[in-house]
């Protein structure tokens, strides 16, 4: 497996059950801060041959501080002059809408995919310069159904014509089939890896199923490390 990031992350870019933590908003000059910039500038290299405008992050299996990740990710590229949109395409555990002060579940991408109305009327501009976001919405009861369908592929290439950049934040690979339905649709995969919880064979296993739904799997941030100077 190839990763394009293995620099050092303190326990705060992980999620708690207090809620997501945005590093990159919050503390710009942060040591993490700066670590999210290098992830940025990693993945466009990646993208020398590739446009990539549709970036999904997922991780493994739970708990591993995917969503925390996405959020500063796109926080990180709406700062640099981007202009981001933000997905929450978790339809099964949404965490990103309370992260940025927007407290509407009524409506989002599972409300939008199960209608024919505007992309437009589910999309939020947050309290950050150049970063909307779609928020979930209510949890339907088929959510890979709605991720697969032809309405979201729609929605995708939407958007794609109206912001520089799509970042969606999306279940585990492995516990439930919502990601192996949509990563074929996107331009990039970015699987995030929490340092002594994530297993060897369940990262592998992420990785072959990615594979095998013909994925494009950029690389991999390594996650909660701790610093070996650390006192």
């Amino acid at each position: 497996m190839k990763m394009f990031h293995r620099k050092k992350s303190k326990k705060s870019t992980t999620s708690s059950k207090k809620g997501i933590k945005l590093i990159a908003d919050t503390d710009s000059k942060n040591i993490v801060s700066e670590q999210f910039r290098t992830i940025l500038t990693n993945i466009n290299f990646s993208a020398v041959n590739h446009e990539l405008k549709t970036i999904l992050i997922t991780s493994s299996q739970a708990n591993e501080g995917k969503s925390t990740v996405s959020a500063n990710l796109a926080v990180a590229w709406a700062k640099q002059g981007r202009k981001v949109l933000f997905i929450d395409a978790d339809l099964r555990q949404p965490t990103i809408q309370s992260a940025f002060g927007l407290h509407d579940s009524r409506h989002g991408l599972s409300t939008i995919l199960a209608s024919d109305a505007s992309f437009d009327l589910v999309v939020h501009q947050s309290p950050i310069n150049n970063l909307a976001i779609i928020t979930n919405g209510p949890i339907p009861p088929n959510p890979a159904a709605l991720l697969g369908s032809r309405r979201m592929e729609k929605l995708l290439a939407y958007f794609r014509n109206h912001y520089d950049l799509l970042v969606l934040d999306v279940p585990p690979v492995l516990t439930v089939a919502d990601t192996r339905v949509i990563s074929p649709k996107v331009d990039g995969v970015v699987l995030v890896v929490r340092q002594g919880q994530a297993q060897k064979v369940a990262v592998k296993k992420s990785v072959e199923l990615l594979q095998i739904a013909k994925a494009n799997l950029l690389g991999y941030v390594l996650n909660d490390v701790v610093p070996k100077n650390r006192s």
